[in-house]
């Protein structure tokens, strides 16, 4: 058996052979990233095919090509944490780090460790992991929109978020378009206003509402004289929102439709869908990579942290937020839908409210509880089973 270890780069890439006793064949072999160079790696490797096993570091993006090209090409190939190879290098006792140094101890590491193959979904689980951060990017647009669209309602019209059990219904969305600051409101003629709400709401809301709108109007301190900028400013955001929305849901449709390609259990744990089933298993990756379950807790940064000095220890301790915040965000929407879906889970957060503790801490347990179901479930690749 013959280990090969690229050291990545942007431009170009170092190159090391060994065989199984760990014998250099070939070091500082430099290849360019791009195709021309890629072929020069492929006819070097060509006497070994089949009998060859290649390990890359998974360096940013730039090793993203390299992969896609050898395994198209049929080679056994492993994406490695670069943490992992630090790690390995650190045996060495002189301190040297070079990239052809790196591309032998990535051989190294691969003869010593032979770790398993790196997954063969990867490609679905890199596009889940594209699709489902920029889904996260879109939220969070959507909800800095709705952030500036209360604070314009807290100027021009404050007593109107009381109104609705949710300011952006489609209801109440349809209503800001037509009309934004308090003095708009109360010129309303009540039986207009009574006929827009019906037309908008589809009949749902009538004459009490549009009494208590008026009624709200009437009596607010909101500022009028900036009705014509913040008209401008309502339209353009309730504008974006509608669109961030759809795009949103033709993202989570993509999604979807990936984690329906391949096979996966973690959405057999209630509370977690395909879109948040998706992102937990882009961020997560390779489960073997943490050993234990406290190892993956640790990574998503929903531990605890300790502070201790001399006699002295804290007793409020607070999550660490090391880690994947896309990972952290991800368990803490499947944990608040658990909520609702999960009557087991929700027990367990009843129980910690009941012992006193505040709805953050009881959520952070419940993560921390949820991680390890998803843990066993990657880790044993079966379906969840409830007690």
């Amino acid at each position: 058996m013959y280990y090969c270890g690229i050291d990545i780069a942007k431009t170009k890439h170092v190159i090391a052979l060994i065989d199984e006793t760990g014998t250099i064949l070939k070091q500082g072999v430099s290849i360019n990233n791009d195709l021309p160079g890629f072929e020069r790696l492929d006819q070097l490797l060509l006497p070994y095919k089949g009998d060859v096993r290649i390990g890359l570091e998974a360096t940013g993006h730039y090793w993203l090509a390299l992969y896609e090209h050898f395994s198209k090409l049929g080679y056994e190939l492993n994406v490695i944490n670069p943490l992992l190879v630090k790690a390995f290098r650190k045996v060495d006792i002189r301190k040297r780090k070079t990239d052809r140094i790196d591309s032998v101890a990535i051989s190294q590491f691969l003869r010593i460790y032979k770790p398993s193959s790196t997954q063969m979904h990867l490609p679905v689980i890199l596009q889940l992991k594209e699709l489902t951060r920029f889904r996260f990017q879109m939220v969070q647009n959507i909800g800095d929109c709705k952030r500036k669209i209360i604070s314009v309602l807290d100027r021009v019209f404050p007593e109107y978020e009381q109104l609705f059990s949710d300011v952006f219904l489609i209801t109440s969305r349809q209503l800001l378009s037509q009309a934004v600051t308090a003095e708009e409101f109360a010129a309303f003629d009540l039986t207009e206003l009574e006929q827009l709400l019906q037309s908008v709401s589809r009949k749902r809301f009538g004459a009490e509402k549009a009494a208590q709108i008026h009624s709200a109007a009437c009596q607010s301190v909101g500022v009028s004289f900036l009705t014509d900028a913040i008209h401008i400013e309502m339209h353009c955001m309730l504008q974006q929102i509608e669109l961030l929305e759809e795009q949103c849901a033709e993202v989570e449709d993509k999604i979807k439709e990936l984690m329906n390609s391949i096979p996966h259990h973690i959405t057999t744990i209630s509370g977690i869908g395909l879109v948040t089933g998706g992102m937990l298993l882009a961020e997560i990756g390779d489960i073997q990579r943490f050993p234990k379950p406290e190892n993956l807790v640790a990574y998503a940064g929903i531990d605890p942290t300790v502070y201790k000095t001399g006699q002295f220890e804290g007793d409020e301790m607070h999550m660490s937020k090391r880690g994947s915040h896309y990972l952290r965000w991800a368990i803490w929407q499947a944990a608040g839908s658990s909520l609702l879906h999960n009557p087991e889970l929700r027990q367990y957060y009843d129980k910690k409210r009941a012992e006193g503790k505040t709805h953050g801490v009881a959520m952070g347990a419940l993560c921390n509880k949820l991680l390890g179901r998803i843990y066993v479930v990657m880790k044993e690749q079966r379906p969840y089973v409830n007690r």
